[in-house]
């Protein structure tokens, strides 16, 4: 009976120990990884650099690049003003995508910049004390003093801005001399030219063209964009 029982017992603990080791086994292979998976095999490629920082629907960097080089997927600078010798302008918002910084300078695939040109920027540009002011259906009015026929006559000249090859225009659509019907038709023709505005937006980096331009309440919103662009050297 005793030699019985002893023997039950032994079998029970040795079922134990088997169970014990069967679990053990089960969690250490869970956890592990087979010997030499977790290696390093050195720093990555610069290909796997750029497969990896790539995300899904933008383009990567290009394949080309130099290790002198840094490749930025997109660049955004605002500035309150930017002033240039021949131009100032507010509220700049650039965005370049595809940037790509080295010994050669700094380019962009693609850049857009939004800015305003101030009245008095086009204005100065007129001359004769001109002064520039938004007007009723996003029209602009230019008002100044024009020399005609040995006479100053002061000039009130409002029309539509517009883009022309890359150049901010406004062809007046009434002239006013302040006199008479007849007499302001006479002599329209020849001062149209003085409250004629064509301006060009100096200062920007070459590639950029005028796409857009609308009027507000403090200037010329105009809106560029470009391909290509080198933004230095």
């Amino acid at each position: 009976m005793k030699s019985t029982r002893i023997r039950d017992w032994l079998i029970g603990a040795l079922g134990m120990l088997v169970i014990v080791g069967v679990a053990a086994g089960v969690l250490w292979w869970a956890a592990s990884s087979p010997a030499g998976a977790g290696t390093d095999s050195g720093p990555p490629s610069p290909a796997d650099s750029r497969a990896d920082s790539r995300v899904e629907g933008q383009p990567g960097p290009p394949a080309g690049l130099a290790e002198d080089e840094v490749w930025l997927a997109d660049l955004t600078l605002d500035a309150g003003t930017v002033v240039t010798a021949g131009s100032t302008l507010r509220d700049v918002v650039a965005v370049g995508q595809g940037v790509v910084t080295g010994p050669d300078g700094l380019g962009a695939d693609r850049l857009t910049v939004d800015a305003t040109v101030p009245f008095d920027v086009v204005a100065a540009e007129l001359g004769g004390g001109a002064v520039v002011r938004p007007a009723d259906d996003g029209q602009v009015t230019v008002v100044r003093t024009v020399e005609a026929l040995g006479r100053e006559l002061p000039v009130t000249a409002t029309g539509t801005v517009d883009v022309e090859n890359g150049r901010l225009v406004m062809e007046p659509r009434s002239i006013d001399l302040g006199g008479p019907g007849f007499l302001s038709d006479g002599i329209a023709a020849v001062v149209r030219r003085f409250v004629t505005i064509e301006h060009v937006i100096d200062g920007l980096p070459e590639g950029l063209e005028l796409r857009d331009v609308t009027v507000r309440g403090d200037g010329f919103r105009a809106a560029l964009t470009g391909e290509d662009v080198v933004l230095g050297p």
